[in-house]
C-alpha cells in the first residue's frame, strides 16, 4: 500500500516529469538550471525523493512557475484526471506490489502520455462513481485476479501445510478429525474452543466463529456442522502456522477490511483446504472418478464424505488441483443465493481462470437464468426439503461455442433462515477436458442451452423464463428504426 507521503512524491515527480518533456528540456538542461544532479532529478521524477524547498523554489524558477503552483495539487485539465487518480485513495488501497507493479512504472505511463492517459482514467473515475463502486469492490475484484495470475495454487502454502503436518506429527490420512484439529490448537498455540458463549448472545448469530485473542479463546457458534467445524479449526491453525497477524478474527469480514487483510484471510483458507484435502491423495481420487464412463452423483458424494468437508471447499479445492496437476486451466466457481420467492438469484462468490466466463456476477437487476444447474439445484432442495442435492450438466451457451460441464452442490443454510446456496464448478468443454474424464462420454449426460439473464436471453419459448427479454427487445426495436431510416 502507499503512504500519504508517497502519494506527494508521485504528484510531484508527474508533474516535473510533464512539464520537462512537454518543454522539451533534457535532464542535463535542467541540471544546469538548477543546480541539481542529474540522478536526483531522476529520483524525483520517479517518486523516490521529495525535495527540499530551496530545490523546488528552484525546479520552479527553472520552469517559469511560482513555488504554490509547482507544489500544489491542482493542475490544469489536461493533468488532472491523473492527479486526481494519485490524489485519491486509489493507490492508497491497491495492491500495486502484488501484481508486479511499481510507482516507477506508473509516472512512466502517466508521463509519456498524459493527455490520452487523462482521458482513460477520467472515463474510469466516472464509471467508479456511476456505479458507485466501493474499495471493497476492488479488494475482491483483485484477489480474485491475483488468484487467475497464479492459476489459483500456490506452491508455499501447499509446502507450509507440508511442512506444518511433519512438525507436529499430523497423519496424511483422511479424514481430519475436529478433536485432532482442536488438540493441535491447544498444544501448539495454547488455544482454547469455546462452543457455547457465541451461541447466546443473539445479535451474533450470523457470525460461525470468532477469535478473541487476549483471551486465545476461538469461539463456535451452534449449527456448525463437523465438516465447518473442521474447516474454521483448520484455517485458525493456518493463521498461526503462517505467523499471519493482519487478519479478520470473525468469519464474516467487516467493511472496512484492507487488501491484505483479504489476501491474508485467503492465505489461511488455502492452508485450510490444502490440510485437509491432501493434494496427493485428491489427485489420486481424481484420477479414479475420471476412469467412470457415466455420471453419478456419488462420484462427488462419496468424495465429499470421505474428507468430511463441506462441497464449498471440496469444489474450491479442485479449482487448485485441476489447473496444476491435470492441466485444466479454463475453469469458474460460483456460490449462489437463493432468495425466498426463488425467482431471484444472487453470485456471492466466483472465481474465473484463464479468462471471463459465463456466468458472471453483475450489479445489473437481472434475472439469473433458470435454466442453470445452480438454479435448479436449490429449487429441488426446496421442493425435496432435503438437506443436499448434487447435480451435473453440460450448459451450452446460447448463440456462443461457449459450453462448461457443471457441478453443483446445493444446500439448505441454517445460517440463511428459509434459503438455500449452491456451489458450482464449471469446466470448460475443452478436447482436455473430454479426454481427461470419461463420463463427460455418456450419452446419458443432462445437457441444456442456457444464457446469463433472462433480460438478454433470446432463446424462443423459453419454460424457465422469469422476466421479459427487455434487452433484446431493446436492441430489436434499434435495429428497425435504424432499417427504416435506412428506407428513407
Amino acid at each position: 500500500m502507499i503512504s500519504d507521503n508517497d502519494i506527494l512524491k508521485l504528484i510531484l515527480g508527474f508533474k516535473i516529469k510533464h512539464l520537462r518533456l512537454d518543454r522539451k528540456i533534457s535532464y542535463q538542461a535542467l541540471s544546469n538550471a538548477t543546480g541539481l544532479s542529474v540522478s536526483y532529478l531522476n529520483d524525483i521524477e520517479k517518486g523516490k525523493k521529495y525535495p527540499k524547498p530551496d530545490k523546488i523554489n528552484a525546479l520552479a524558477q527553472a520552469f517559469g512557475l511560482e513555488y504554490d503552483e509547482l507544489v500544489s495539487t491542482r493542475a490544469d485539465k489536461k493533468l488532472r484526471p491523473v492527479i486526481d487518480l494519485l490524489n485519491s485513495g486509489f493507490f492508497r488501497f491497491f495492491p500495486l506490489k502484488e501484481f508486479g507493479i511499481s510507482t516507477e512504472k506508473l509516472i512512466d505511463v502517466f508521463s509519456n502520455s498524459p493527455d490520452k492517459f487523462s482521458a482513460f482514467i477520467s472515463t474510469i473515475l466516472k464509471m467508479v462513481r456511476t456505479y458507485q463502486i466501493e474499495k471493497e469492490h476492488f479488494y475482491r475484484v483483485a484477489l480474485r485476479s491475483y488468484q487467475d495470475m497464479h492459476d489459483n495454487y500456490f506452491p508455499e502454502l501447499e509446502e507450509a501445510v507440508t511442512e506444518f503436518k511433519n512438525e507436529v506429527k499430523l497423519s496424511n490420512k483422511s479424514p481430519k478429525k475436529f478433536d485432532d484439529l482442536e488438540d493441535v490448537l491447544r498444544a501448539s498455540y495454547d488455544i482454547t474452543v469455546d462452543r457455547i458463549r457465541l451461541t447466546k448472545i443473539k445479535k451474533l448469530s450470523a457470525f460461525r466463529s470468532y477469535y478473541q485473542v487476549e483471551k486465545k479463546i476461538l469461539y463456535l457458534n451452534e449449527g456448525l456442522s463437523e465438516s465447518q467445524e473442521n474447516f474454521i479449526l483448520a484455517k485458525e491453525i493456518g493463521f498461526h502456522f503462517l505467523e499471519i497477524t493482519e487478519r479478520p478474527y470473525e468469519t464474516m469480514l467487516n467493511k472496512e477490511a484492507s487488501f491484505e487483510k483479504l489476501l491474508n484471510n485467503f492465505k489461511a483458507s488455502y492452508f485450510a483446504a490444502a490440510l485437509l484435502l491432501d493434494a496427493k491423495e485428491l489427485v489420486k481420487d481424481i484420477e479414479s472418478m475420471a476412469r467412470s464412463t457415466t455420471w453419478k452423483p456419488n462420484l462427488i458424494g462419496k468424495l465429499i464424505d470421505k474428507y468430511q468437508v463441506t462441497p464449498e471447499t471440496f469444489l474450491q479445492r479442485l479449482t487448485n488441483i485441476l489447473p496444476h496437476y491435470f492441466n485444466i486451466r479454463d475453469l469458474f466457481f460460483i456460490r449462489l443465493k437463493s432468495t425466498n420467492d426463488l425467482i431471484k438469484y444472487d453470485i456471492t462468490k466466483e472465481l474465473h481462470l484463464s479468462q471471463l466466463h459465463n456466468p458472471y456476477h453483475t450489479e445489473l437487476d437481472e434475472h439469473l437464468c433458470h435454466r442453470w444447474v445452480s438454479i435448479s439445484g436449490i429449487k429441488k432442495i426446496r421442493s425435496s426439503k432435503g438437506n443436499k442435492v448434487i447435480d451435473a450438466q453440460v450448459s451450452n451457451y446460447w448463440q456462443t461455442k461457449s459450453a462448461y460441464f457443471c457441478i453443483t452442490v446445493a444446500e439448505s443454510s441454517s445460517f440463511t433462515g428459509n434459503r438455500a446456496n449452491s456451489i458450482t464448478l464449471g469446466l470448460m468443454m475443452t478436447d482436455a477436458l473430454k479426454g481427461t474424464f470419461n463420463f463427460l462420454k455418456d450419452k446419458d449426460l443432462k445437457v441444456k442451452t442456457v444464457h446469463t439473464t433472462c433480460e438478454r436471453c433470446s432463446i424462443p419459448d423459453c419454460d424457465n423464463r422469469v422476466a421479459p427479454p427487455t434487452y433484446v427487445d431493446n436492441i430489436n426495436h434499434e435495429n428497425e428504426l435504424e432499417a427504416e431510416l435506412e428506407k428513407l
